[in-house]
């Protein structure tokens, strides 16, 4: 232990009942994310009578590169009324004061703890500015702060998972924007305004959605207010996400709220390989969206023409896209994804295929609303990362009209070797190839089984069995295998991810 201006310093290795003690707080606070590891510093103090009404400066410095800074706070004596009330100063002023109601708090460039500012981390002095309101004398009280210095993955903000949820299939929509980029509603008198953020939260929490990720172009503003309003929307999980948008096509990322410089331009050493991998080194997931919308004065950059790009730095591709299809002709329609997605299989890109609704106005009904298309995705449970994991694994499928109504899933098995969707197997051509599938829907729909391009089989649904078992055979090659439901108009109504057969 060393003593710097009063304050003592001490490193993580302290007693085993103070870690637990810090830990049971922490899980009481969802003020801020604390770190599969221990502590980087520890800062601690007494206070006496001497200091009722006194400000308290708690210096310490911030390492150069930190992206995220997350303080724990606690102190004694409160069964003697002992007050210790909570701020923060940067080298360059005040960073915000949450006194008594926030026992942890984080700072980082795009987000922070409601009572706290967002901005940039200047290495240097920082110092806890405590105040302490009450004292009393005769009494004394020990104060404890925990810090961590974040960079990196560890860096991101990881939202708080609703609890208790588990294995299961999760809906959500992965493609929003608000007044954080254009997006834009009705204000209370009717004039368009800017959407504020609660709005498309609140038509997605309407619409009975288990997550959503707000896609703004270009920009991680809205990560602040998502922060203030997960806690309240306790039963959904918001995941910070972010539209890449370039002159040559543009790609969502998610769960990443570091910088990602994405100016492509010819002659420029930025590429799209460069900040895939950026988000992929930073635990993030990347989906090719919209692909093939046309690029022109209308619509600059909308459509996928980036030189030089492989698909193999992709995570999905956004097959449908809610206001394309509703502008476009349908989901299978001239901008639809389907085909470049298909292409991408047939190449041997192993590539989630997911939906968004692309929605400005979550006012909008129909093709495009808030959820419609939705992405329903199987998942360990309603968190960022299991989300994200079960898309890398293609463990999902698109309800095209957000219905909630219809299920996909599907098994393909060959003598002792099986797979689920979005898997990979490896078959002999004169093996025989079954295709389980997991189905919910109304009776008439109808069951269309397709191997690439190909219409293998199509089967009505009569409501008599959720499983429909189908032979499959394939020539030598790369072989995706994927599943629609139509309804009985014969329009789309739902689309599986892919397993890919590698034919010998």
């Amino acid at each position: 232990m060393r003593t710097l201006f009063g304050i003592s310093v001490r490193s993580p290795a302290f007693g085993p009942a103070i870690v637990l003690f810090l830990a049971l707080l922490w899980a009481t606070a969802a003020s801020a994310q604390k770190p599969e590891r221990g502590s980087d510093q520890i800062l601690s103090g007494t206070i006496t009578g001497s200091d009722h009404q006194r400000y308290i400066r708690a210096p310490f410095v911030l390492p150069e590169g930190t992206e995220r800074l997350v303080v724990s706070f606690d102190y004694d004596g409160r069964d003697h009324k002992t007050v210790i009330d909570l701020g923060i100063e940067d080298p360059h002023g005040f960073r915000g004061a949450s006194g008594g109601n926030k026992a942890s708090f984080t700072i980082a460039p795009t987000d922070a703890t409601p009572s706290y500012l967002p901005g940039p981390l200047p290495a240097g002095e920082w110092a806890l500015a405590l105040a302490v309101p009450n004292i009393r004398e005769g009494v004394t009280a020990q104060w404890q702060a925990e810090l961590w210095f974040l960079r990196g993955a560890e860096a991101q903000w990881l939202p708080d998972a609703p609890a208790g949820r588990g294995p299961g299939w999760y809906r959500g929509d992965l493609h929003l924007h608000t007044a954080h980029s254009d997006g834009s509603c009705d204000s209370r008198s009717g004039q368009r305004v800017p959407c504020p953020t609660y709005r498309t939260i609140e038509a997605a929490a309407d619409r009975g959605l288990d997550f959503v990720a707000l896609t703004e172009h270009n920009t991680a503003s809205q990560a602040a207010p998502l922060r203030e309003l997960a806690p309240y929307f306790d039963d959904m999980l918001l995941i910070p996400a972010r539209e890449i948008t370039t002159f040559y096509g543009h790609f969502n990322v998610y769960g990443v709220t570091s910088f990602l410089d994405f100016r492509i331009a010819k002659g420029s050493d930025n590429s799209f390989a460069d900040i895939a991998e950026q988000v992929r080194s930073l635990g993030g997931l990347v989906s090719i969206n919209h692909p093939r919308l046309p690029s022109g004065e209308i619509c600059m950059g909308c459509g996928w023409t980036m030189p030089g790009a492989d698909l193999a730095h992709a995570d999905a591709v956004e097959v449908i896209n809610g206001s394309s299809s509703a502008s476009g002709g349908g989901p299978e329609g001239p901008v639809s994804g389907i085909p470049f997605w298909v292409e991408a299989l047939a190449q041997g890109h192993r590539l989630a295929a997911i939906g968004g609704s692309d929605n400005h106005d979550p006012a909008r009904s129909g093709d495009g609303a808030v959820g419609v298309p939705a992405t329903v995705v199987y998942a360990e449970d309603l968190s960022q990362g299991a989300i994200l994991e079960g898309l890398r694994r293609g463990r999902s499928f698109i309800d095209v009209e957000g219905s909630g109504q219809v299920h996909l899933d599907f098994t393909v098995r060959t003598g002792e070797a099986t797979a689920k969707m979005g898997g990979r197997l490896r078959v002999s051509d004169s093996a025989p190839i079954a295709l389980i599938a997991d189905l919910k829907a109304p009776v008439g729909t109808m069951l269309e089984v397709l191997v690439g391009t190909d219409l293998i089989e199509a089967r009505p649904l009569d409501g008599r069995s959720d499983s429909h078992t189908f032979s499959l055979t394939a020539e030598r090659g790369t072989r995706p295998v994927w599943l629609k439901l139509r309804n009985s108009d014969g329009d789309l109504v739902a689309l599986s991810s892919a397993l890919v057969l590698d034919v010998e």
